[in-house]
This record gives structure tokens, sequence and C-alpha cells, in this order.
């Protein structure tokens, strides 16, 4: 954690990293974890991940947030399948619909949460950055590393997914 606090200036801003560092690490290494199945690219995940916070930290008002969390929790299982596909990569640099994060069991109404539920991890994730986070296409880029236009392709790819999803429940758009 030192080498991280080293990066940062203000006392305010160190005393925030702390508190996320010690509240979401060990959710952020059973994240990783879950999505490369081994510990030591978990923990490199993990890093870049916070790397990752450390630059958006002024977007982080509040710690103990559903939406703080849902915003790390995001950054690291991207982080972790950004790893997984480098390391599986062969000559091919299209990009593989089978590599997806971890699935997220979430109760629902059979109506929107079932439907975001049923999306691949990908799309999920950047819905949630977009819509409930209130990120640009711009930022969620730089978070993901990812250009603007590929996260607006992702999102409308997404939406388009979860539209018709949402017609196969029955429910009205």
């Amino acid at each position: 954690m030192l080498i991280y606090l080293q990066m940062i200036e203000s006392e305010e801003d160190q005393s925030k990293f702390k508190a996320i560092y010690e509240k979401y690490k060990d959710l952020m290494f059973y994240v990783a974890n879950d999505v490369l199945h081994n510990e030591h690219d978990a923990e490199d995940a993990v890093h870049q991940a916070f790397l990752s916070i450390l630059e958006n930290l002024s977007k982080i008002f509040e710690i103990n947030c559903p939406k703080t969390r849902s915003f790390i929790v995001n950054m690291v299982e991207w982080r972790a399948i950004d790893l997984l596909r480098s390391r599986t990569r062969v000559e091919s640099v299209e990009y593989n619909d089978e590599i997806t994060g971890r699935s997220i069991p979430l109760p629902g109404d059979h109506g929107l949460a079932d439907a975001m539920v049923s999306l691949p991890p990908q799309y999920r994730q950047v819905l949630l950055l977009r819509y409930d986070n209130g990120y640009s296409a711009g930022e969620i880029g730089k978070m993901l590393g990812k250009s603007p236009a590929a996260v607006q392709k992702m999102t409308e790819r997404a939406k388009r997914e979860l539209r018709i999803l949402l017609e196969k429940e029955g429910v009205v758009i």
C-alpha cells in the first residue's frame, strides 16, 4: 500500500485511498481470482485495478456506497479479463466473446434485473458504468484501457442485446 500512497499528494486523498484499500482489497482479490483461477495473476489484476482507481480517485465521493463498490468490482474484473485475454492471445487480436467475467446471480422480478443478469458480463459492466455510475464513454475508455469508440460500440451492442432479452420476457419497452 505504501507504493500507492507515495503516488498521492494530498493527505485527504491518501486517507480516502487507505479506506478504499482496506475495505475492498479482499473483495477485489476474490473477483480477480474468480475470473483468472490463479492467485499470482489475480494479484497482478488487483494491482492494475488499484492503479486505475488512483487515476480516478477524484470520481469516488463516498467509500461505503453501492456505486463505489460496483465501480471497484468492475475495474478489477476488467483488469482480470484483460490479463486473461493477453495471456491467451494467439496471433489474432479479434474480440473474443468466449472470455467473460463472472456471473452475478441477482434476485429479480423477471424484469430488467433478470435481463441484466442474462447479459454477458462485459456488456453488463459497460451499461452499469455508463448508466448507473454516470461515466462518459471517454471516462469508461480510460478506466478500461479502451478507446471511446470501442466503448460506444460495446454500449450499443449491450443495449441491443438487453432490448432483445426484455422483449423475450414480454417486457414492453
